[in-house]
């Protein structure tokens, strides 16, 4: 359901608490306090039928019993009260409950399926339960049991343990940080982590999101709220359980790699979300969003007066990607009157260990002001000679002197080693983000710079399919489709060819033989060609063939490979007699001398469904370690960073006496396996270990595929396994509209944002007044990038350009609730294309999509003036009425049949 209400939750009009307690030290009591103490403004209700008043406050027997609505309602209570005070809260007309206590259950008919099963029925929202609660400074709402109530500022957290939200309150309060609201989920009965990255990527008033994360409920869900997210603002995730041996069971070399914490790093990479792995890395990170403005690139100034800590944390930097800043000649000029002639001449910029407040303050001025750089680091180590908080005053009055007179937003980080904590009460008066060690501060300068880079890769958008690479997706569908009829969970080497053939896979030539006798005969046709050959057993039981001595390498005549054929048929009796043998296979062997072994392979997540595998390969594959994974689907681009995140890509580049491998031939393998797994979801796991990779192309050499019956994970229409959706291009469209104008449809993209802007300068003052119910004067690149920018999960929006012309004419757009059953539409149109069945032509297409991802209606809301649209919304089947809350509204509906 989305942001469905939540604003009545989180910023609420009025408030009911039941189960307050005068009882010091209770739940009840201490939120009570709480609730009072941030200065709530609306009426707050206190529902208690044991006492007529609780701390000075009247009570009432029930909720019913309130002499006003309350939208938010805080229950305390015993779990077996809660699903009928939920009840009692929706016939009085509440928008949601927070539900703070615990012990609900789970499952069918307990007590949390009661509950939720209530909320829905009175269109309620629920967070919790079992949560700390919600603290909104800027609504003045402190409804949960923290000890300090943060102050107003630029930060949401979002975090699925109290005690970790609790934790950053205190933090907060000791760095006055602030935060636009905390909100403890608890057990996510209903609101969870993807609804509130919705509303906070929404909320002006916050400018960084931070999460943490235990476990994700609904993947698709969740990666379609981060995307969007993450292309707005930054988002900071923490995500406890990062050793967890999910991989122990894993039947092949890419199931043990796709361990459950990797997957999740792949999707939070792929979300655009800044990782950190501890509470330290999370609150520094969370000073630095707080105070520091995003860099324009990643050149970074250090100055200093210790050379030590300056070169330790250029070497930070460098590991980290970042960029030293070069000292120009015309920044030395300025520098050198000023500086002693000692000082270092280059980056960092080492002002020598006597340096007092006027020195500082004197290099500091032309590093703010140099274009050379995108952000300054002023680090001090205390000494006798200069006092550190004279020295913090002095830069904190240049740094605010300097934003007000350039209106510069120039980022500028600080370590004073050692300081008092008057001195960082200083540095974080003027906004300026400090650290404990120069590590920390370096860290924080990169975490502003990958955020930068997130918002250009959530702009690619993957095709559907590669546009120069047709596969045959039906020969290998019939061999699939031919094992899981045999009741089979692993292919047999020769139909693992075929299906890599079929996908143009390249793959050692291979061959059955179902004796020794046979085995000879097939290998003379490589002996006959000079080339020698290996000989590997052929089980459907056997997955890893080298376990029970079943291949033997460099065979050169018939009857080696007789008797090799013999010895691995005996050993693999012996070892494995459970197993069923099929005979052997005979294969050429591979002599590329300087070829790199890799592995590339497709794993299933159970909760992000099908991940990409790719990484160092050979039989120790698990001991190296060397591997990145990423969410499908695949394109070069996405591709090339996934192969980049390894350390194997280095060699992939060439070394003393070895050629590069052939360039992005691995990338497109990997391509083609993203679409493999979109193609065939019944394929559970895929391994090619190994792929050669040299400057003549790519081979696989072995490879191996589990299938079974696909199970869908995903709600909604698209690939049944994949948590990201493609680009929907099978949905372009050429229509006619009125007098045969010709006009083509498709979902929008990410580079329609120029046209898009081109389109609204086209629409009067009076449309948009009618589209928006406001008067709009200019529209921001957030508003634009939110329109363009999609993931096709849960939001689709469809443009339509003249033929002739290629301008785009007009725009509609659906958004889902998070259960798949209403669509909330939006359409806009250029005015001087009205009355041309533009409109009626967009209107269609969108109930047809609508109907084709099995929504169950189309909502929208209409101002009762706009009669043209009313009068079209009837002639489509939508039910017409007024808004009871607001009568200049018309809620409009259109029931859907299942099916088209």
């Amino acid at each position: 359901m989305s942001v469905y209400r939540l604003s009545n939750l989180l910023s609420p009009r009025s408030v009911a608490l039941v189960g307050a307690s005068p009882r010091a030290g209770s739940l009840g009591r201490a939120i009570l306090d709480n609730i009072r103490a941030a200065g709530f403004e609306g009426p707050i209700g206190v529902v208690n039928p044991g006492h007529r008043e609780i701390a000075g406050l009247p009570t009432v027997g029930r909720l019913a019993d309130l002499a006003f609505v309350p939208e938010l309602v805080v229950i305390t209570t015993p779990a077996a009260a809660i699903p009928g005070l939920v009840a009692e809260a929706g016939q009085k007309g509440a928008a949601g409950a927070l539900i703070v206590s615990a012990g609900l259950g789970r499952g069918v008919d307990s007590l949390s399926d009661m509950t939720e099963r209530t909320a829905r029925k009175y269109g309620m929202r629920l967070i919790g339960p079992n949560c700390l609660g919600i603290m909104m400074p800027n609504a003045r709402l402190n409804a949960g049991f923290a000890a300090h109530m943060p102050q107003p500022g630029g930060l949401a957290l979002i975090s699925q343990s109290g005690a970790i939200a609790a934790g950053m309150v205190d933090w907060a309060a000791q760095r006055h940080v602030g935060f636009s609201g905390i909100v403890s989920i608890g057990d996510q009965l209903d609101v969870d982590i993807a609804d509130l990255l919705d509303y906070f990527a929404l909320d002006p008033a916050t400018q960084a999101v931070l999460l943490y994360v235990e476990a994700i409920k609904d993947a698709r869900k969740f990666m379609s709220a981060a995307r969007a997210a993450a292309r707005m603002k930054p988002i900071v995730v923490v995500k406890s359980g990062r050793m967890a041996q999910g991989a122990k069971a894993a039947a092949t070399h890419t199931g043990a790699l796709a361990g459950s914490d990797a997957v999740y790093d792949a999707a939070f990479h792929r979300a655009g979300m800044l990782r950190v792995f501890d509470l330290r890395e999370l609150f520094d990170c969370a000073e630095t969003l707080s105070r520091a403005n995003p860099p324009r690139g990643k050149r970074l100034a250090i100055l200093t007066n210790g050379g030590g800590i300056g070169v330790l944390a250029i070497d930070r930097l460098a590991e980290l990607g970042g960029l030293p800043a070069t000292i120009s000649a015309e920044l030395r000029a300025q520098l050198d009157p000023v500086l002693p002639a000692t000082w270092s001449k280059a980056n960092p910029v080492d002002i020598v260990g006597d340096a007092n407040a006027d020195r500082y303050v004197a290099a500091l001025g032309p590093l703010l002001a140099d274009p050379g750089n995108d952000a300054v680091l002023v680090m001090n180590v205390q000494t006798a000679v200069a006092p550190a908080g004279e020295i913090a005053t002095r830069v904190a009055d240049l740094v605010r002197a300097e934003r007000t007179r350039r209106l510069t937003g120039k980022p500028v980080l600080a370590v004073w080693v050692g300081a008092s904590e008057a001195v960082s009460e200083t540095l974080s008066a003027a906004s300026i983000p400090s650290y404990p060690t120069e590590d920390d501060a370096v860290r924080g300068f990169m975490h502003l710079v990958h955020h930068r880079d997130v918002v250009e890769m959530l702009s690619e958008v993957p095709p559907s399919l590669p546009g120069d690479f047709v596969p045959d997706v039906a020969a290998a569908r019939r061999i699939v489709d031919a094992a899981i009829a045999d009741g089979r969970q692993w292919l047999d080497p020769v139909e693992v060819a075929q299906v890599l053939s079929a996908y143009q896979i390249a793959m050692v030539p291979t061959v059955p033989a179902a004796d020794p006798d046979e085995a000879a005969r097939r290998a003379g046709e490589f002996f006959a060609r000079g080339e020698t050959v290996v000989l590997k057993v052929q089980s459907r039981d056997i997955v890893h063939k080298s376990d029970v001595g079943g291949v033997v390498l460099n065979l050169t005549n018939a009857e080696q490979v007789r008797a090799a054929a013999v010895e691995i048929l005996a050993r693999a009796r012996a070892k494995r007699p459970d197993a069923r043998l099929a005979g052997v296979i005979v294969q050429p062997m591979v002599v590329r001398s300087k070829a790199r072994e890799l592995i590339l392979g497709i794993a299933d997540d159970p909760t992000f469904g099908t991940v990409i595998v790719f990484g160092r390969g050979g039989t120790a594959v698990e001991v190296i370690n060397d591997k990145a994974l990423a969410l499908p689907p695949l394109d070069l681009p996405l591709a090339r960073n996934l192969v980049g995140r390894t350390r194997v890509s280095r060699l992939l580049q060439g070394y003393r006496d070895v050629p590069p491998a052939k360039p992005d031939e691995v990338p497109l393998t990997l391509v083609k396996l993203s679409q493999l797994a979109a193609d065939l979801p019944q394929i559970r796991e895929l391994d090619i270990n190994p792929l050669l990779a040299d400057h003549r192309g790519v081979l696989a050499v072995d490879a191996r595929i589990a299938v079974g019956t696909p199970v869908r994970k995903f709600a909604g229409s698209g690939h049944i396994n994949f948590a990201l959706r493609p680009y929907p291009s099978e949905w372009q469209r050429t229509i006619v509209a009125k007098d045969g104008w010709r006009l083509h449809t498709r979902p929008i993209r990410p580079d329609d944002a120029p046209q898009i802007r081109d389109l609204l300068s086209h629409v009067t003052m009076e449309d948009l007044r009618l589209r928006f119910f406001a008067p709009i004067k200019e529209f921001s690149h957030q508003f634009i990038a939110r329109l363009t920018q999609l993931d096709y999960a849960r939001a689709m929006a469809f443009v339509a350009l003249d033929e002739a012309s290629g301008e785009m004419v007009g725009v509609v757009r659906i958004h889902s609730d998070s259960i798949y059953e209403n669509g909330e539409y939006a359409i806009l149109l250029r005015s001087d294309m009205k009355g041309r069945g533009l409109g009626w032509a967009l209107m269609q297409l969108l109930i047809d999509y609508a109907r084709a991802e099995g929504l169950a209606r189309i909502s929208g809301q209409v101002l009762q003036e706009n009669t043209v649209m009313l009068d079209m919304c009837r002639e489509l089947g939508f039910k017409v009425v007024t808004d009871p809350a607001d009568p200049e509204l018309c809620d409009v509906t259109l029931t859907l049949k299942p099916g088209r």
